[in-house]
């Protein structure tokens, strides 16, 4: 019979796993945007190419993820 500990376990590998699934649902074959979505500033040219379908520049990404 599984105790406390491992049904945190389990439950943190499917959030995990569920993360990890998330963040490869990115079109790749998208264009990426030129300016960000969010606040207008250019996005670089090697993040547009680093990332396939970009949107958001580097500081609004961040905030969104904290």
């Amino acid at each position: 019979m599984p105790d406390f500990c491992d049904m945190g376990h389990e439950a943190e590998e499917l959030a995990r796993k569920a993360a990890l699934s998330m963040a490869g649902t990115r079109r790749a074959d998208a264009p990426s945007r030129e300016t960000c979505a969010e606040c207008g500033a250019p996005i670089p040219e090697p993040r547009r190419v680093a990332v396939p379908g970009v949107t958001l520049c580097v500081a609004c990404q961040a905030a969104k993820e904290e």
